[in-house]
């Protein structure tokens, strides 16, 4: 039997990476991305991404391809191991998730569950 491993990182490709630098120049402030989760949707949990201001002592802190994720230490479960895409596909462009923790998308795409 093979067991895979859950890597403990978040991580981005590289075209995300790319867009998330191109989006953290706009804003002077930032300091890096923010990744999170809310209880929403059809599925459960929602993920946030938005530039983070700053930071708390609830912050875990990683490094992909040169830009500083943020992550609360009540996400970061739900999280561990979540390489962040960016897709665009027609005049469509979104960030998607490969999570090695959701069990679950719901149809419309917007949550997940565990």
């Amino acid at each position: 039997m093979s067991e895979t491993t859950i890597s403990k990182h978040i991580t981005l490709t590289d075209k995300a990476a790319e867009h998330v630098k191109n989006f953290l120049a706009k804003n002077d402030a930032s300091l890096g991305l923010r990744l999170a989760t809310r209880t929403t949707g059809c599925s459960g949990y929602q993920y946030v991404v938005e530039a983070a201001e700053q930071t708390t002592e609830q912050d875990e802190v990683f490094e992909s391809k040169g830009v500083k994720i943020f992550v609360d230490k009540l996400s970061l479960p739900l999280l561990i191991g979540t390489e962040m895409d960016y897709v665009r596909e027609g005049l469509n462009e979104e960030f998607q998730f490969k999570n090695p923790n959701s069990q679950e998308t719901c149809g419309c795409g917007e949550s997940f569950s565990v």
